[in-house]
């Protein structure tokens, strides 16, 4: 029997953070190599201060990018200080994906308890990419990537799985 092997998707990482640089982004590595044990691509990496309008210019250049067709935030969705991922992101979503926050936030309670209401997370669609925002914490990153992102981004999921709409996402 021949193996289905699972379509490479070119997958860009944002850590949103006013602390962190490349030598201390342990939830941003984190998900790069993730995504690299999936057999993705990390087609860019980068760190923008947790700023709406520096973030939103991150995201929107690689929404405009053909190539691009994941990103994946860590940080900025918490509700302190100048936590603002979500304020950021949302308007540039096209559809969002409101059962991604709720099953995030529903695995988290095991960790977590009722801490998890202050996880903003959130995911959708823009441009035909896929965005997921994640917690800046690298436990929030691994049980997103390893519970559901992981899952969605494999072409071989059933009985469904995000990949396979992809290409009725450029039919719009």
């Amino acid at each position: 029997m021949t193996e289905i092997k699972a379509k490479v998707l070119n997958i860009c990482v944002l850590t949103v953070s006013d602390s962190r640089t490349e030598a201390d982004d342990v939830s941003g590595n984190t998900l790069c190599e993730r995504v690299l044990a999936a057999g993705h691509k990390v087609y860019e990496k980068s760190i923008v201060a947790d700023d709406i309008y520096q973030i939103r210019a991150q995201v929107s250049a690689w929404i405009a990018n053909p190539e691009v067709d994941v990103i994946l935030t860590t940080g900025g969705t918490g509700v302190t200080g100048r936590d603002g991922t979500p304020e950021a992101i949302s308007p540039l979503l096209d559809k969002v994906l409101d059962g991604f926050g709720e099953v995030f936030r529903m695995l988290s309670w095991d960790t977590i308890k009722t801490s998890t209401i202050q996880s903003r997370a959130v995911a959708g669609v823009a441009n035909r990419t896929y965005v997921f925002c994640l917690p800046g914490s690298s436990n929030a990153c691994r049980t997103a990537w390893d519970e559901i992102i992981v899952h969605q981004l494999d072409s071989r999921t059933k009985p469904c799985n995000l990949v396979q709409l992809m290409p009725r996402l450029k039919e719009v």
